[in-house]
């Protein structure tokens, strides 16, 4: 199958707005529908559906990558064994994001966060293969010293007295646990398009029995099906409805017209799932209500949709290389604003206070979103590219 524009498109422009979003953060004199809303307000803010569209990316990237899989070559461990690897650095990047605070009298913050982005391209940049597809000796050798490093890291905050911590696993980490039962279902019923829409219905069925009090906090059966997945099911339900909406297009590809049709019903579907959701619960992000997942699926849906139509379909895909880089080599691009913050800091640099504010703060904001863009490219053309 050849690739598929609109999934990339639809990746980089999440993480163009994540770029974005995340530089804005703590300014002053901006709407407070452009910020996330708080943990007990009934809002939809603009940054609410960064992360929400993230989990979509990813489940709408499983069809595809396990499908490239297979034509390589693999067999169904080796791809089992692939994903569950995936899972790991996920999680272990997401947990090391929580506990890059310095040391009083030792290594700071960004000194830290630096060696940790060094250690991540260590272990995952995309080295040269052999001609036989063989890793050569060296490159595992940069592995494990990379390995070695994080590792040293734990130790050394332990000896400081500063233990690692996962608390609420940080972003990467919360993608990571959504991505395992999406990918493991897709694995292990072949892609069998009835199969996994069951299993579709039963992430939704989980996100809000979890919601729900339908079954009471003291029964031992809550807590082993529903209390114990980070995210209480809600992002695995983001994940999967994007690996959903991947198997549409697989499966009606060569039926435009019908596919819209899927599409826009399946959006209309979510969106008063949306309304009816919100008689029970607030629309909110930290909470993980259903009523934001609904919502925000309605919106992905909708939006993909339109992207598959005019990048696919009528083949207009120009506009969006600007941004490209940011669909294909995201991890990188999300891991670069690391090192730019990291060394600002070390460096004393400060942004004039007029661009920190108001409408001139928001154009810096896009600024650097661009810019980070245009760095991934550049990592990309000197060999440092992430990949799991």
């Amino acid at each position: 199958m050849k690739r598929i524009a609109s999934v990339d498109i639809f990746r980089a422009l999440t993480m163009l707005i994540m770029l974005f979003v995340n530089d804005f953060a703590g300014m002053s004199g901006l709407p407070h529908w452009l910020h996330h809303a708080a943990a007990d307000e009934d809002m939809l803010g603009f940054s609410d559906l960064v992360f929400p569209a993230f989990l979509f990316c990813v489940g709408m990237s499983i069809p595809f990558a396990i499908g490239s899989r297979y034509r390589k070559g693999d067999s169904q461990v080796q791809v089992l064994g692939h994903l569950l690897g995936r899972t790991l650095a996920l999680i272990v990047m997401g947990i090391f994001s929580m506990n890059l605070a310095g040391v009083e009298g030792g290594l700071s913050h960004p000194v830290i966060t630096l060696l940790a982005v060094a250690a991540y391209f260590l272990i995952w940049n995309v080295y040269p293969k052999t001609a036989d597809g063989r890793t050569p000796a060296w490159i595992r050798i940069l592995q494990v010293c990379g390995a070695a490093v994080l590792i040293a890291l734990v130790i050394y905050k332990d000896l400081h007295g500063m233990p690692f911590r996962h608390s609420w696993w940080g972003i990467l980490g919360l993608i990571g646990w959504a991505y395992l039962p999406c990918a493991l279902a897709y694995l292990f019923l072949k892609g069998d398009f009835n199969k996994l829409t069951g299993f579709w219905m039963l992430t939704l069925l989980l996100c809000i029995l979890n919601a729900s009090k339908a079954i009471p906090a003291e029964f031992s059966s809550r807590a082993l099906i529903l209390g114990f997945w980070p995210g209480g099911w809600t992002h695995p339900l983001l994940c999967a409805s994007g690996m959903f909406t991947s198997m549409l297009l697989i499966r009606y590809q060569d039926k435009p017209r019908t596919l819209f049709s899927y599409y826009w019903s399946l959006a209309l579907a979510f969106w008063l799932l949306g309304l009816v959701s919100h008689r029970f619960w607030i629309i909110s992000k930290i909470q993980a209500t259903p009523t934001w997942a609904f919502f925000c699926l309605a919106v992905f849906v909708l939006l993909f949709s339109i992207f598959h139509v005019i990048a696919d379909v009528r083949g207009w895909t120009k506009w969006a290389r600007p941004i490209a880089p940011a669909g294909t080599a995201t991890l990188t691009c999300y891991t670069i604003p690391y090192i730019w913050y990291a060394v600002q800091q070390l460096l004393g640099l400060h942004w004039p206070a007029a661009l920190t504010n108001g409408l001139p703060g928001l154009l810096k904001a896009l600024a650097f979103a661009f810019g980070i863009i245009g760095l991934t490219w550049g990592f990309g053309k000197i060999h440092l590219k992430l990949k799991i």
